[in-house]
């Protein structure tokens, strides 16, 4: 369910940002821009980003270098992922620490014209960690049970 709740924020998000540039553009050639537009599309392009990274890490169709899992035994192979997933789940767990205080810190910081709080762009990063820390840690607990069965 969450798969698809991703799924629909993603689109939606790319609709909205599509549209948005679409009628800024028009808007443009008429002779009257919309000022606030960029940061808009950029926001929206942002948590376009996170949730697509988090939809390509759940199909695995994040990029990734498989040369030493090619040429490692099954056994082998199922352990060096088990450490690698771990790994990774560690490094976004250290990193979502600075990514909140980062955020925190970023909030009284105002941009652009429409003067929104930077914690509005801070926030994906979090969002983001927590995403990929979720789907990483579904994939661990899989490749863990292959683990055992085999």
């Amino acid at each position: 369910m969450l798969r698809r709740i991703e799924f629909t924020c993603a689109a939606t998000l790319l609709a909205a940002v599509v549209i948005l540039v679409g009628v800024a553009s028009v808007a443009r050639a008429m002779g009257s821009p919309i000022i606030w537009s960029i940061e808009i599309a950029q926001l929206l392009f942002l948590w376009l980003c996170i949730f697509s990274i988090d939809l390509a890490l759940q199909h695995e169709r994040h990029f990734g270098i498989s040369v030493v899992l090619d040429n490692a035994s099954d056994a082998g192979r199922k352990t060096i992922e088990v450490l690698n997933l771990i790994v990774m789940i560690g490094l976004l767990a250290f990193l979502l620490q600075y990514a909140w205080k980062n955020a925190i810190l970023m909030h009284p910081r105002q941009t652009g014209s429409l003067q929104i709080p930077g914690s509005y762009y801070h926030t994906s990063m979090i969002v983001g960690f927590l995403l990929m820390m979720r789907t990483l840690a579904v994939k661990l607990v899989v490749t863990i049970r292959k683990k055992a069965d085999t």
